[in-house]
């Protein structure tokens, strides 16, 4: 087994969406010689002044994140604006990179190695 390599990664005045896509690629093992599609790379992505985060006010009043808990009735609408209130910017970028990610038995595990200050 490989030794961990370590990203650490400034998000200031970054757009989180293109943010959000280049810590998946590093997170996919994309940016290694030795990339595999069935592996989990040995990388470790720490994100560092999460808060300075570039979001539109657009974007933030459109976007739009839904569950569904399977009973009648069971559809939960939050925009952008009201997680970012709730839980914090961090957690925004946790999900547009949870989106980015393959859906598939490995994801979980390669969320484990996103770190967010």
């Amino acid at each position: 087994m490989t030794e961990k390599r370590d990203h650490t990664i400034d998000a200031t005045g970054k757009r989180l969406g293109r943010f959000a896509s280049a810590i998946a690629h590093t997170l996919l093992g994309k940016d290694t010689t030795s990339f595999a599609k069935n592996t989990v790379a040995s990388v470790v992505v720490t994100v560092e002044n999460v808060d300075a985060l570039e979001i539109s006010d657009k974007k933030k009043e459109t976007k739009i994140y839904d569950r569904y808990s399977g009973f009648h009735g069971g559809r939960k609408e939050e925009t952008l604006e009201e997680l970012i209130a709730k839980k914090g910017v961090a957690e925004a970028l946790k999900k547009a990179v949870h989106n980015m990610l393959p859906n598939n038995r490995l994801r979980k595990a390669r969320m484990k190695n996103l770190i967010i200050k």
